[in-house]
This record gives structure tokens, C-alpha cells and sequence, in this order.
């Protein structure tokens, strides 16, 4: 029977979706980089790199490269690991910068965020609980809640997780997993301190649970000494999530884990129900870019531009924002955290700094058990000088008009 000739209407919306995707929220960020995709409005809403230091021609040229130098192979399927060259050199990478690794540790991902999805397939039930840093990274909290975890969330100061608090939480919540962004977190641009980088390992060797450490941005520090890893210090207690898409191009999704050769076995069953493999081409581009030694000068090249951006800003905020007003001062990252008088809400003012042609991300969607009402996170990798100066006045007289 011809569809047309039925007497029923299709109603899609009562299809029966599943309770947990309809539970699911969106990312709060992307739904206001709808908003503030339009026309005029200066966002240091989303943590978008600079367009302008994508080494375009580079890449260019290596993708002409790796066709004629892979032939139809380098489009075909591949590993569900990813491709051996890439995973050898990343392996080299790590290993040369204090943390032993071998091809066998390392799985290509498309980005960080499926290594975070992966991680909560692998380790997460309903109910389970995951120890983390309030704040924390928004779009880890929502790849746990598809899985329908719970939150021990621990507290921070300037030198990162209050790990005082940790060792009577994994009592008390038993957690799966420790999570973390260690360096220049997100949302606060706040990095841990060494002294209690160790304490956090040893506790997890301790009670038997696994350190995950989020670390897109240890490569973008600008000033300060650099920090050991947590997987330099920690080994295989650690599995470290990282990706290319801050240091090279966002795009391309080529992210990878770095983890102990028989956990990644069970990340690899669970990728191959999802994806299948990363992209082959987009791998073989990256080993490319990396063999011929680019990588490094380009993340000089973004560390010397995001000096610059942060300091703007933080002239430009010190300059103009109330007395009332705080934030952070990353020494490398994307973003700082910004915390107004409590009883300010910042989610009630980005209505108004909309209509400002400004945008941010307020803080409630990072804190895991609720909270942050007047906490603000604000990007300045991504908007020009000026920019920046002209978004910041703009919010200065908001947070004043509304005091």
C-alpha cells in the first residue's frame, strides 16, 4: 500500500526514544555558539582555536602527499587501533617527553570527546559514581550522563583539586574512576600542582581506581615552569586522553588515548561498535604533518598568539571590571573563570550581554551536583584584539548596570 493512501499520520516525536537519550541535554556551549554565530556579537563563548593559525598550505600540500604516497589505501578502511605509523609516533612523542610509551599503549580516537565516551562504556553502570573537580569539563559530564552516572565532586582552589578531600569520598562513593583535567583546566584554566598530583596517584594505586587525565592543553603554556604529567608521574595507574585539535586543527578529529596495552584492548571492542576506525586519511595527514617535524614549531606559533590574547583580556579586565569581580590567571589553556558577587546570575545576564553583542558560557552547566550560579567561563584564544577590549568593556558595563 501506497504511504499516501493510509488513513494514519507518521508523529516521529512519539516514537519510542529511549529514556536515557531523552534525559540527555544538549551541550549548553553549542547552543550558544547558535547564537552567537550571528553577525557582530564577540564570543569568548566556545573554546574554538584560531582560525588564522591553521597551517593551511602545510596541510595542503602533505594531503596531495600522502595520496600519491599511499594510493587508494590511505582512504580505504584501516585499524580500529588506528594506523601504525601514527600510533608509533605519538608513541615517540610521549616517550621523549618522560612518559614511556609504545604503539600498543596508544588508540587513535576521533577527538578527546569519543576517548571520554569510551571511557564511560567501558567502566561506567547506572548509578556507578565518578570522582571529579567542581567545575568541570562539560562535555565530559555529559558523555557520563548518557550513562547514567553519579558525581563525588571534589572542590579546588589555585593549585587544583583539593585532594585532602579525596581519600574519605572514595570511601564513601566508591567511584570508578578519578577524572581530571590536570593542565590549565577547563573551565577555570586552574592546573594542579605537583605536590598533589602525587597525592591524587597514590590514593588511586591505593584504592585500585583508575586516574583519568583529560589533556588537550599541557602544550599551550606560555609562562610559568612546566608541570610533570600525571601519566609521567603515575604510568600505568593513568590513562591519558589527548588530541591534536588545539595544537593543529580541531577539524581533522584525530585525538587518541594512552593507556595500559590490555585496557585498550576492551577501548578497541567498544570503538569498533561505534565507529568502526578514525579517520584513515585524516591519520595518515596528521603522521605526515608530525614526520616532518611541524608540529612543534606550530604550537610555538599558537603559544606566542595566546600570550598575547590572555594578557589583552586580563589588561582589559583589570582596567574596567568591578572591584566585585574575580578570576583566574592561566598560565596557558583557552580560558579563565570568571566569579561575580553571589548574588549575581550569570546565566540571567547572558541574555543581556547578548543583546550586547557579547557572549560567554555560564557556569552552571560545569558543576556536576548543581552550583555556580555566578561563575562565568570566558575563551580568548579566538577573538581578535580588539575584540577581546571591546567584548570586555561591554561586559564590565553589564556587570556594573547590574550589581
Amino acid at each position: 500500500m501506497v504511504l499516501a493512501e493510509t488513513q494514519h499520520k507518521v508523529e516521529p516525536d512519539k516514537w519510542p526514544i529511549a529514556q536515557n537519550v531523552r534525559n540527555l541535554e544538549a551541550s549548553i556551549i553549542r547552543e550558544i555558539l547558535k547564537i552567537t554565530s550571528q553577525p557582530g556579537v564577540i564570543s569568548f563563548a566556545g573554546g574554538l582555536p584560531a582560525p588564522e593559525l591553521f597551517p593551511l598550505k602545510d596541510l595542503a600540500r602533505i594531503a596531495t602527499e600522502v595520496i600519491e604516497k599511499y594510493g587508494a589505501s590511505c582512504l580505504q578502511y584501516s585499524l580500529t587501533q588506528g594506523v601504525l605509523p601514527l600510533r608509533e609516533v605519538i608513541a615517540l612523542r610521549a616517550s621523549k617527553s618522560g612518559t614511556p610509551t609504545k604503539a600498543e599503549n596508544i588508540l587513535i580516537t576521533s577527538g578527546s570527546q569519543q576517548g571520554i565516551e569510551l571511557l564511560a562504556r567501558v567502566f561506567i553502570e547506572p548509578g556507578d559514581y565518578i570522582l571529579c573537580e567542581n567545575p568541570t569539563y562539560v562535555g565530559a559530564l555529559q558523555a557520563f550522563q548518557y550513562y547514567q552516572a553519579r558525581y563525588a565532586t571534589v572542590e579546588m582552589d589555585d593549585d587544583g583539586m583539593l585532594v585532602d578531600q579525596v581519600e574519605e569520598k572514595i570511601r564513601k562513593f566508591k567511584p570508578k574512576m578519578i577524572y581530571t583535567v590536570s593542565n590549565f583546566q577547563n573551565p577555570t584554566g586552574i592546573t594542579m600542582s605537583l605536590e598533589r598530583r602525587k597525592v591524587l596517584l597514590g590514593l588511586g594505586v591505593k584504592y585500585g581506581v583508575p586516574v583519568i587525565d583529560d589533556n588537550p592543553y599541557s602544550e599551550i603554556r606560555f609562562t610559568g615552569q612546566p608541570v610533570p604529567t600525571l601519566k609521567s608521574l603515575g604510568g600505568d595507574e593513568v590513562i591519558v586522553l589527548k588530541t591534536f585539535s588545539k595544537t593543529l586543527t580541531p577539524g581533522l578529529r584525530i585525538g587518541w588515548m594512552n593507556a595500559p596495552a590490555s585496557i585498550i584492548r576492551q577501548f578497541e571492542k567498544v570503538k569498533q561498535c561505534t565507529d568502526l576506525h578514525t579517520s584513515t586519511f585524516g591519520q595518515y595527514v596528521i603522521d605526515e604533518y608530525l614526520t616532518q617535524g611541524l608540529l612543534e614549531p606550530q604550537i610555538e606559533r599558537i603559544r606566542k598568539d595566546y600570550l598575547i590574547k590572555r594578557d589583552t583580556m586580563l589588561k582589559a579586565m583589570k582596567q574596567s571590571f568591578p572591584e566585585e569581580v574575580t578570576w583566574t590567571e592561566p598560565e596557558g589553556g583557552l580560558f579563565l573563570w570568571v566569579t561575580l558577587p553571589k548574588h549575581m546570575s550569570a546565566r540571567t545576564l547572558l541574555d543581556k550581554a547578548i543583546q550586547q553583542k557579547v557572549a560567554y558560557v555560564y557556569g552552571e552547566p560545569f558543576y556536576a551536583n548543581g552550583g555556580g550560579e555566578n561563575t562565568l567561563r570566558m575563551n580568548f584564544s579566538n577573538a581578535s584584539l580588539e575584540g577581546i577590549v571591546e567584548g570586555v568593556n561591554r561586559l564590565a558595563k553589564l556587570f556594573r548596570d547590574n550589581m
